[in-house]
């Protein structure tokens, strides 16, 4: 799968999420800072953001120190539906019922072991088209216009 991944730092985690990554064989497209270095989470989010709008990759993932400021950022680009997740049933759930298509993650929370499981649930979970939940995403759409 073609993804972009951004944080404002290059932490430990998302060092450790870029190798895993790599070896799940994921074309992966970095945008964020080198390693000791920082950017604006509203900008690496929003950067992110915008090619997973443009489909010219798949999926994103955005981190930064609690998840919550690149989530908001990524959910202002029309078309993304980013989801803060803490865990793996809750990436479960954003993946199978809300169809999200940016993954958000805390660098403050997230452990290896943790961002692994969260990361395995996502990509193993499906949106998995029914009216109840269409008919919510379509209410997203028009919020969006």
């Amino acid at each position: 799968m073609k993804l972009v991944v951004s944080a404002d730092e290059k932490l430990d985690v998302v060092q450790y999420i870029l190798q895993y990554l790599a070896e799940l064989g994921h074309e992966v497209n970095w945008l964020g800072p080198n390693e000791g270095e920082t950017q604006p989470w509203p900008e690496v989010a929003a950067r992110a953001a915008r090619l997973v709008a443009q489909g010219k990759v798949e999926q994103g993932i955005l981190l930064c120190w609690t998840g919550t400021g690149v989530s908001m950022a990524a959910n202002k680009i029309r078309g993304i539906r980013a989801a803060l997740c803490v865990d793996a049933e809750t990436a479960r759930g954003a993946r199978l019922w809300n169809d999200a298509n940016v993954l958000c993650l805390s660098m403050r929370l997230t452990s290896r072991p943790v961002a692994k499981e969260i990361l395995d649930q996502w990509f193993a979970t499906i949106y998995q088209p029914n009216a109840a939940d269409d008919a919510c995403l379509q209410s997203l759409q028009r919020l969006e216009s």
